[in-house]
């Protein structure tokens, strides 16, 4: 099946790639998500001002991602979450908690669709966090999850 990605896949292409998946993953996983839309001719039109959008937020080159990378990397970034007795959080910890809380500790302005979770962070203690800035530099930032009083 022939899709427009809307967001960034990691493997597939980034927003506004038109890509042929398999049936099932575009049905079952890609367009329920809204990670894509399906191609049509109409829908070629789209893909510009998808485009166009992903131009504005994107990191233009590799030395401005690795200048992103030196400062995120610099940065030591504390939550405070809700938390259960056991050290298990109230819900999850998600990309906007952690786009705040760079923000908060000083560090640069990072797009939430940026950060890569492979699990979801559940539990206090220190994470280690993947932020995609450029398709060849990626960022490792240290999380502290800490209870809130």
């Amino acid at each position: 099946m022939k899709i427009i990605l809307t967001s960034e896949v990691s493997g597939l292409g980034t927003a506004g790639d038109v890509v042929d998946v398999k049936d099932g993953y575009a049905r079952n996983y890609l367009l329920p998500r809204g990670a894509a839309i399906r191609w049509t001719k109409g829908g070629e039109k789209d893909v510009e001002q998808i485009r166009r959008g992903r131009k504005i937020r994107e990191i233009a080159s590799i030395e401005q991602a690795n200048d992103v990378k030196a400062q995120l990397e610099g940065v030591t970034v504390r939550l405070k979450v809700r938390a259960g007795a056991g050290g298990r959080l109230f819900g999850s910890v998600t990309p906007a908690d952690i786009v705040s809380a760079v923000k908060t500790a000083g560090g640069p302005d990072v797009d939430k669709r940026r950060i890569e979770l492979s699990t979801p962070i559940k539990s206090l203690g220190s994470h280690r966090i993947s932020v995609r800035l450029h398709p060849e530099v990626v960022a490792h930032v240290g999380l502290q999850v800490d209870a809130a009083k």
